[in-house]
């Protein structure tokens, strides 16, 4: 099973380049981000035409995340991350699909730091990790997905000394997606690419792409049931190319099939 997580920076404006995405990629299941579109305006006929089912919820102007699935039921399981009934803004939405607990994500950026908007991070990263310890607890498949706005490590992004008080790569943040990683939950593509520069975003403004510049915001975690199954991942860099996209790549991962284990 093939899954992928996307923010799609306005999924009006970029619907040529997702759809044409899933036609070369066909990932089994996609999470979407930053959908800047409100519920009554997701293009559900155009992704419905495309093979895939699809829950979402919008808001306007800002935001919107959504899970889309070929061939494969989508049961939603919530649409806003829990512990803050005040807090209005779409960015979590989590699902059961193929008997997996998708969680996708559309963490805070946070910035300008110091400030209100990353004193709402932090606080939205608590609720978070009070879930992923209730998933870890129950000993579920499962997968935290999507734009992380976390730079984990200094392999992590171009030239790490301009980012020091960016609300991307504070220490606080860093602190906050290691903690998940001590709980048990697995950064898939860090795990497949040790080594590697591995970059899922890059700015439109000096050229970036062109020059490699990027960071690694986009991330797929996977919980200690599903480790075993991690077969391959990767970056679709070359979506970041084509003309009038996202300023992020697609990131995927492969599962094996139940038919495929031993």
């Amino acid at each position: 099973m093939k899954i992928a997580t996307y923010n799609v920076n306005g999924i009006n404006g970029r619907l040529p380049v997702l759809l044409q995405w899933l036609k070369e990629a066909k990932p089994d299941v996609v999470c979407l981000q930053e959908l800047k579109a409100p519920q009554e305006r997701f293009p559900v006929k155009e992704i419905n035409e495309a093979g895939y089912q699809a829950i979402w919820k919008g808001q306007k102007s800002w935001n919107g995340v959504a899970i889309l699935a070929k061939d494969l039921e989508i049961v939603e399981v919530q649409n806003s991350l829990p512990g803050d009934p005040e807090d209005l803004q779409s960015r979590y939405i989590e699902a059961i699909i193929n008997q997996i607990v998708i969680c996708c994500i559309y963490l805070p950026n946070g910035n300008p730091y110091p400030g209100s908007k990353f004193d709402y991070k932090l606080s939205w990263i608590k609720r978070f990790k009070r879930r992923t310890n209730q998933l870890i607890k129950m000993e579920l498949p499962a997968i935290l997905i999507g734009d992380f706005n976390i730079i984990p490590t200094e392999e992590d992004v171009y030239k790490p000394e301009r980012w020091e008080n960016d609300a991307l790569f504070r220490t606080e943040v860093k602190k906050a997606y290691h903690d998940l990683l001590k709980k048990g939950w697995l950064d898939s593509i860090r795990t497949l690419y040790p080594d590697e520069k591995i970059y899922t975003f890059w700015d439109y403004l000096y050229k970036a792409y062109e020059r490699n510049a990027g960071i690694r915001l986009d991330h797929i975690l996977l919980s200690p049931y599903l480790i075993p199954d991690l077969k391959s991942g990767g970056v679709d860099k070359e979506v970041r190319g084509w003309d009038k996209t996202s300023d992020h790549a697609p990131v995927w991962i492969e599962l094996k099939d139940k038919l495929d284990k031993t």
